[in-house]
């Protein structure tokens, strides 16, 4: 029996984020920063929407919290807050003064009235100068030691008044009571304000903030931090060395994201499914048949072709005839090997270019692992000289402004490399560029060069490039361009070197990118190139 219990709404029952819902959001910034920790410290501050929730985020609890300063702001003043204490002043000085006039001793007077006299007019100064004073009259000594057990509250009240009196321009004007209670408060938001603004969840009070901002606030404050416990408990993130890094799971898991977002602009822009002619091998599906067709793989169905020559005409001798050959269904599937070539270089950070190229490259890994497991795929990065990125490094890799120049010849030269230790028919590499090269080597030695104009070509730089197009190109490897820039010279070089190669060049832009890489990508998996 199905048991259902209803109990009145407390703001306890919100629905909890997934694991997978947080961390989808922290993909979407780690899209545009290259640390992990930042990208956290994002989504700390921004929150995230959930199906029919909001997670507040620091940001919205420091609105919150300074609107809730703003409106003292703009309903009080201070300017009345020390007029009850000055008021007791005067008339304890107006006792201690007619005291004096009673006393025998007319000098002794004469000097206490010209102390009195002479009191400063800050509050907390004429309270500490009057410590020495021997009160003549009682009543003026019992106020006076009224005010100065008040003495360290009027001194931090006159310095707060001192610093944000301005700021209080409200109709109401406080009592100094009232103007102390509001001085409490405010210390108490501003020490909230700055926990806040530390991006530390672990040092904010939580009843603090439950007392300041309210109740609501404090389990929204709870459900932030429970989101960031999310990652850590699903094995997204890791700590190392002090710092907050994507755990292997986490890697993977933005590939899969990545790769989900470019499929759901392929699926709107086209059905899929490349025809091909070319066979290579054979991959059976045992619970799927069909009749046999001349040049299909005689994988024959026994069973099904027996009785196919049984249902036709049956006793023996049996008479089998090519009509009654059932064959398994088979796939016909290729292997490759791909290197991307990832262009690391300054011009990258330009336009969001290195963000959408990393989001491609994960996207890649990911779908190459899932859906062709046998093919072997690495990542290159170049920019003065080049290095390979493993899968771990990807996450994290940026645009390198200390090595800003473009060495394309070692990126080949490394792909090929890495090419030549996996052997494959089918071998690509997959190059993302946004500007032609500007860097080589050359008999072991590195030569830098920049452009001869802006938007100029290097010519030395594109001549060594070129030489090891054809090296690459005479290994039987495909080159394969996507360029993230236009210009007329660059053009000029990507043409040149895809007439070299016969290889496929495509101008494109960031955002669509990932598009057509993977359209590429994916059409040369059903043929032999």
């Amino acid at each position: 029996m199905l048991l259902v219990r209803y109990t009145a709404w407390d703001g306890t029952q919100e629905i909890r984020l997934s694991a997978d819902e947080v961390f989808g959001k922290l993909s979407e910034y780690l899209s545009f920063t290259d640390d992990v920790q930042q990208a956290l410290d994002w989504l700390v501050h921004q929150g995230l929407d959930g199906e029919g929730m909001r997670v507040m985020g620091l940001d919205d609890f420091l609105e919150q919290l300074r609107e809730e300063m703003r409106s003292r702001y703009r309903e009080v003043n201070l300017r009345q807050a020390f007029t009850p204490l000055r008021e007791k002043l005067e008339d304890l000085l107006e006792l201690e003064r007619a005291a004096l006039a009673r006393d025998p001793d007319p000098a002794r007077a004469a000097e206490k009235r010209r102390r009195l006299d002479g009191l400063p007019h800050r509050l907390s100064e004429a309270l500490e100068r009057l410590r020495d004073h021997e009160f003549s009259d009682e009543d003026a000594r019992r106020v006076f030691e009224e005010l100065l057990d008040e003495l360290d509250t009027i001194r931090a009240l006159e310095d707060f008044t001192r610093r944000y009196g301005d700021l209080f321009h409200g109709p109401h004007s406080l009592s100094y009571e009232e103007a102390v209670e509001l001085m409490r408060t405010m210390e108490r938001l501003k020490k909230l304000e700055e926990e806040l603004l530390s991006g530390n969840l672990e040092t904010v009070d939580l009843e603090g903030l439950r007392a300041l901002l309210g109740p609501d606030a404090a389990r929204s404050f709870q459900l932030l931090k429970d989101v960031m416990l999310l990652l850590v408990n699903a094995g997204y993130l890791t700590q190392r060395e002090g710092r907050t890094r994507l755990s292997p799971k986490g890697v993977r898991k933005i590939g899969q994201l990545a790769l989900r977002d470019i499929y759901q602009h392929l699926l709107r822009d086209r059905p899929g499914g490349h025809e091909t002619d070319h066979r290579g091998v054979a991959q059976l599906r045992p619970e799927d048949t069909k009749p046999y067709r001349h040049g299909d793989p005689l994988a024959l169905d026994l069973v099904r072709t027996l009785k196919n020559a049984l249902r036709r005409r049956g006793g023996t001798p049996l008479d089998l005839r090519p009509g009654d050959f059932e064959v398994y269904a088979a796939d016909q599937a290729t292997t490759t090997s791909t290197v991307l070539l990832l262009d690391m270089s300054w011009s990258m950070s330009w336009e969001g270019r290195f963000a959408a190229a990393k989001k491609v490259a994960m996207a890649m890994e990911s779908l190459i692992r899932a859906k062709y497991p046998r093919d072997y795929f690495a990542i290159v990065g170049f920019f003065t000289r080049a290095v390979e990125l493993k899968l771990g490094d990807l996450p994290e890799a940026s645009w390198n402004m200390g090595d800003p120049f473009t060495n394309l010849q070692d990126g080949l030269r490394l792909a090929a490399d890495l090419l030549g230790r996996h052997p494959s028919t089918n071998q690509h590499v997959i190059i993302i560029t946004d500007g032609q090269p500007t860097a080589y080597f050359l008999r072991g030695r590195l030569y830098c060069e920049w452009p001869l104009s802006f938007g100029g070509i290097s010519m030395r730089a594109a001549q060594e490039t070129l030489r090891e197009v054809e090296r690459v190109t005479r290994r039987g490897i495909t080159i394969n361009t996507f360029m993230l820039d236009d210009s007329p010279s660059l053009r000029a070089f990507v043409e040149h070197m895809t007439r070299i190669n016969k290889g496929r060049a495509l101008y494109t832009r960031p955002d669509r990118l990932g598009e057509y890489l993977l359209v590429d990508y994916l059409a040369r998996k059903r043929k032999r190139v």
